[in-house]
């Protein structure tokens, strides 16, 4: 097992068992617990939502069909998500998504903002000062939603993966880097960049 990679649970185990077993309400649970979010997931690689609904009814037919190559060397939501994605980026190709392929990288290679600018846990160290002379209806309404999807929309392709699995879907850093290749360093530097690129997306949307 890799450095740093989360080895399945007790519980992982026996839910595989159980699912190689047959057992359906383990397999509905199962569905129920992930599906939402892997549906978000398969949308920022496919153009529609009824080619996501797709991907996850293929990803769900792999996970069962593969369960005797898991070997618990990762958690199983890992184990899925790995699935997922790599179902969403073949029907992303097929679909001839329009995303160059050189968006896959992390960017222009040059820090978005001077590191200094976040804290130990990898957030910002202050908000942009206007935002404390906003409304607060204004700051979490529809408007300020719209702001930051359009900004995440803008994003290299890698950033937004990293992005939305980390903020939006509440994946854990390892959780991300194991379901994307990446190390653990590498998905820093992406998330730090892409939550740079949001909130000077935000700053220059509210601040002006």
């Amino acid at each position: 097992m890799d450095a740093g990679e989360i080895a399945a649970s007790t519980a992982d185990l026996e839910t595989v068992a159980a699912l190689k077993a047959g057992d359906e309400r383990v397999f509905a649970d199962l569905v129920r617990r992930y599906q939402p979010m892997m549906l978000r997931v398969a949308r920022m690689y496919v153009k529609t939502q009824s080619a996501a609904e797709e991907v996850v009814q293929e990803t769900w037919l792999g996970v069962i069909r593969g369960l005797d190559r898991f070997e618990g060397r990762s958690s199983l939501k890992t184990w899925i998500f790995r699935i997922l994605i790599n179902q969403a980026k073949t029907r992303g190709v097929r679909d001839q998504r329009s995303t160059p392929f050189s968006s896959l990288g992390d960017g222009d290679g040059a820090p978005a903002v001077d590191p200094s600018a976040f804290g130990a846990d990898g957030w910002w160290n202050a908000h942009p000062g206007a935002w404390s002379e906003l409304p607060e209806e204004r700051l979490f309404g529809k408007e300020t939603i719209a702001a930051v999807r359009d900004a995440i929309s803008e994003l290299p392709e890698r950033q937004q993966e990293v992005i939305v699995m980390r903020d939006l879907l509440g994946l854990d850093g390892d959780e991300v880097s194991e379901a994307l290749g990446l190390t653990a360093g590498n998905q820093r530097v992406l998330l730090h960049r892409a939550r740079a690129k949001v909130r000077a997306a935000l700053e220059k949307e509210f601040v002006a």
